[in-house]
């Protein structure tokens, strides 16, 4: 959960969606009260289920200080197992981006929604056959503050870039241990709304550490130097499953994502909020 609130005055103006995100993402509390790592989690859009989605999304943003939405695709290349069955589950239902961006809408607009930021994590070529400008719209209309493009090269970024950041949304950097220093810098300093800092190369769902805890030092060494030039809040990916990894990854970032463990958790009909929670003891 976040302990941001909006420190603008009654009548003044707000915070562009990037900054609302950024914001909430520096701001996280812990249950007590006390600043803690901030907490990402990861959903795909219409996963398990079209009819329970929003009551699920409802669930996890009480618990996250972010929600990054999945938009469903047929061939995934960054996503373990987990999300890519997460995935054809959902396009077997006839989720696409237009009911994404409907439900979300919806959803935010509830008087129960708790405000959460919301981010949209999809590959390319769906957002371009909408039309970037018609999505950005739509998006920032849905309660979206940013996007995770991960097929989208920073030689090609540009023009998207400017056209999310016209509608003030983020569009986050992701940067992993491969990646050459000067171009790790670059992805640093143009990313806004947060740096997704890729714990490994792969896909999503393993393990990071060789176990669940403790931190590799190539890993920490990673973080350290990817914190270093990072404007914006720098959180970690890639097999993020229990406490121990979390504590171990709060000296080297700002935050986690999680995804593949907690799509197995809903896939397991656990609870959510409960693992969620469990992540940050």
């Amino acid at each position: 959960m976040s302990g941001w609130t909006d420190p603008h005055e009654p009548g003044a103006r707000p915070l562009a969606p990037a900054d609302r995100l950024e914001a909430a993402l520096r701001g996280a509390i812990d249950d007590t009260g006390h600043p803690a790592p901030a907490l990402v989690a990861f959903l795909t859009g219409g996963h398990p289920t079209r009819e329970g989605f929003s009551a699920l999304l409802r669930d996890v943003a009480e618990e996250a200080d972010a929600v990054e939405v999945g938009v469903p695709f047929s061939d995934p290349m960054a996503d373990g197992v987990t999300i890519q069955e997460s995935s054809r589950k959902a396009l077997e239902q006839g989720v696409n981006l237009s009911w994404i961006l409907d439900t979300l809408r919806d959803t935010v607009r509830r008087p129960d929604w708790p405000g959460t930021p919301l981010l949209l994590m999809g590959y390319l070529n769906p957002f371009l056959r909408m039309g970037m400008g018609r999505l950005a719209d739509r998006a920032r209309d849905a309660g979206v503050c940013g996007f995770i493009i991960p097929d989208l090269p920073l030689e090609e970024s540009a023009p998207i870039r400017a056209t999310l950041a016209s509608r003030g949304l983020a569009l986050v950097g992701m940067v992993t241990p491969v990646t050459p220093p000067a171009r790790r810098e670059r992805i640093c300093r143009e990313g806004t709304g947060f740096i997704y800092a890729v714990t490994r190369t792969g896909i999503t769902g393993g393990d990071f550490t060789g176990g669940t805890s403790g931190l590799a030092a190539e890993t920490a060494g990673f973080l350290d130097a990817a914190r270093a030039v990072s404007r914006a809040p720098l959180l970690a990916g890639f097999g993020i499953r229990s406490a121990e990894q979390v504590r171990a990854l709060a000296a080297h970032c700002d935050g986690v994502i999680v995804g593949s463990a907690l799509i197995e958790v809903i896939d397991r009909g656990e609870d959510p909020g409960a693992f969620l929670r469990g992540l940050r003891r």
